[in-house]
């Protein structure tokens, strides 16, 4: 869900992406969880996810299901 994100946050963006135009960042939650954002749009909102969450997102990538 898109949500407005607390205001301490520490957003990082991956060396990878270092010159695209179409980037994400991402903030370490609280909870363990993870907030999303668009580059391209910081004052739109983030997406805050579970670590469950975030731990398959990460794995899906790892194993090219989310190509």
């Amino acid at each position: 869900m898109l949500m407005p994100e607390p205001k301490d946050l520490r957003w990082r963006k991956s060396s990878f992406s270092e010159g695209a135009q179409t980037c994400v960042e991402v903030a370490f939650a609280a909870d363990g969880g993870r907030w999303l954002r668009d580059t391209k749009d910081r004052h739109g909102g983030a997406h805050h996810i579970t670590a469950e969450q975030w731990d398959a997102l990460l794995a899906g990538m790892r194993h090219g299901r989310l190509a």
